[in-house]
């Protein structure tokens, strides 16, 4: 449903140099699981969505919107195995056809039940605010060597788990859901959000590349700020902190050492564990935060299933 209404999506209008990257973009596919859990928290109350179709698909929009500007600030190359939009046209289309897409993001959620309107929108353009903050502390982060893990979890919280969060909200919101439910479901995807990128750092690190889907040691070759950095830092003997910051902001080394090498430290100061302790208390709130919804247990299963295929989990 989703897939379909995004190709229908009037983007034929002129000039084609404003809309056809708007298409490209869209078509670059994903899991699309934004506007499938807000149809999802719709579904929890009502069996037909598709009243909630249109802010779902606004809130896709949105999201490849941000990935759009991402791609250009972080002179990325690739998104989804394709060229991305400003090396495919040029920074300036990039910039405009973002821009496009933030604007009809707005459109489509509006396209909701006029009472419900008001709440609605409160929370996107909270979120959307949100999200530029946390892509600044991101941003902040990058020339920063004191960055704490209070720091990095409220980070990854704006940049990440907000836009889950929303989306279950608005899907509760439009369902006529009581406020509590709603305030749970808020809570659960913000949980799973953080959860599933510490899981996301820890992968980066020691994941199985067939099944992490990229070559691990990304975050330790560009140094970036995760969880595991931090708290290597924060933990490490003096001896192992100075190790460590030898390879870190090493460009001359060899890479496939430096990311042993660190990896190696990570596991000596005992971060992996840190890390894993910390997603599964994410993950285990999130699971408090579904029994608190007001609703027999076999319409919450979706929802509970969902969050075992994000953490790759069985059970």
């Amino acid at each position: 449903m989703v897939e379909e209404a995004i190709t229908a999506l009037p983007l034929e209008r002129e000039p084609q140099g404003l809309y056809a990257p708007i298409r490209y973009v869209l078509s670059l596919g994903g899991k699309r699981i934004r506007p499938v859990l807000m149809l999802m928290a719709y579904n929890l109350y009502h069996d037909d969505v598709k009243a909630c179709l249109m802010p779902a698909i606004g809130l896709e929009v949105f999201h490849n919107f941000t990935l759009l500007h991402d791609d250009l600030m972080d002179k990325a190359e690739v998104r989804r195995g394709k060229t991305c939009v400003h090396l495919k046209w040029d920074d300036n289309t990039a910039i405009l056809s973002g821009d496009n897409m933030l604007v009809l993001s707005f459109h489509y959620m509006m396209q909701c039940e006029e009472a419900k309107m008001p709440a609605v929108m409160r929370l996107f353009t909270k979120t959307a605010t949100e999200i530029d903050e946390g892509q600044q502390y991101d941003i902040n982060f990058e020339t920063r060597n004191d960055v704490t893990e209070a720091e990095y979890i409220e980070m990854i919280r704006l940049k990440t788990s907000v836009l889950l969060a929303c989306a279950l909200q608005i899907g509760a919101t439009l369902a006529g859901a009581p406020e509590e439910d709603a305030q749970a479901l808020y809570r659960y995807g913000e949980c799973l959000g953080l959860a599933f990128q510490l899981q996301d750092d820890y992968l980066d690190v020691y994941g199985d590349p067939a099944v992490f889907g990229k070559k691990i040691g990304g975050d330790i070759l560009c140094d970036k700020k995760t969880f595991m950095l931090i708290n290597a830092f924060l933990h490490a003997s003096d001896e192992d902190r100075a190790v460590l910051q030898e390879w870190i902001g090493n460009k001359d080394c060899n890479p496939d050492e430096k990311i042993k090498a660190v990896t190696a430290l990570y596991t000596k100061i005992g971060v992996d564990r840190m890390a894993k302790e910390r997603m599964n208390a994410y993950y285990t709130e999130a699971k408090a935060c579904l029994d608190k919804v007001s609703l027999p247990e076999e319409r919450k299963q979706v929802l509970r299933e969902i969050a075992l295929e994000l953490m790759g989990r069985q059970k």
